[in-house]
């Protein structure tokens, strides 16, 4: 799901065939021996979607969409920043609970999120569907490998218009969550305990469907 050009011209083949030309081109450059954690941080640098210019997507991303977004900075170890979109829940949005800014309610509460991770090393954009719980005190976030809710349809073809507007190229996340072909896992293993795939060297470091569990309220 999230496909937005099965009428056009070439289809599906052609904009995989596009993607797959902006994975090699990147990781060429920024993984010369092709490692997990071993980047030529001159080529990266200012290669990818700089944080202004995330936040800037984050607002543009709200208008065009109508719904809530939350722009949140990738950790230390990640190479992208996210921009959440709130797409099933209200305010106040358990990200902001999970986060501290603001107070839970009573639960249960279930939300669902697109949530986009936007790379600092290349122009690339990709998407998941997150759902996001409040469990008597406790946050739960869950990614999934991909977008697959029909509800979210609607607001994933627009967010995939808006990054082609703003050269951004969205990728497939089925595309990017499989092994890099010919790499070594570097340190990855040892710390995360399996390999690592294709979105770990261009987006974020941990497996792409880890689930957190944040204690809140207390």
């Amino acid at each position: 799901m999230g496909c937005t050009d099965c009428g056009n011209k070439g289809g599906c083949d052609a904009r995989k065939h596009a993607q797959r030309e902006r994975f090699d081109e990147a990781l060429g450059r920024v993984y010369p021996d092709r490692t997990w954690g071993r980047l030529d941080d001159e080529a990266r640098f200012g290669a990818g979607v700089a944080r202004s210019e995330a936040r800037r997507l984050a607002r543009a991303i709200a208008a065009g969409l109508e719904a809530p977004t939350f722009f949140r900075p990738g950790g230390d170890d990640d190479l992208c920043d996210f921009v959440y979109v709130l797409c099933v829940g209200r305010a106040p949005a358990l990200l902001e609970v999970r986060d501290g800014l603001a107070a839970p309610e009573a639960g249960p509460i279930e939300e669902r999120y697109l949530r986009l991770a936007l790379s600092s090393v290349a122009r690339l954009g990709a998407v998941q569907e997150v759902a996001m719980s409040l469990d008597r005190a406790e946050v739960i976030e869950a990614p999934r490998s991909g977008v697959f809710d029909p509800t979210l349809l609607r607001r994933m073809q627009k967010l995939v218009a808006l990054l082609e507007d703003s050269d951004v190229t969205h990728v497939d996340f089925g595309m990017i969550d499989r092994p890099l072909e010919g790499s070594a896992p570097g340190a990855y293993v040892e710390r995360f305990g399996v390999e690592p795939r294709l979105v770990n060297f261009l987006f974020f470091a941990q497996p792409a469907m880890t689930r957190t569990i944040t204690p809140v309220g207390r």
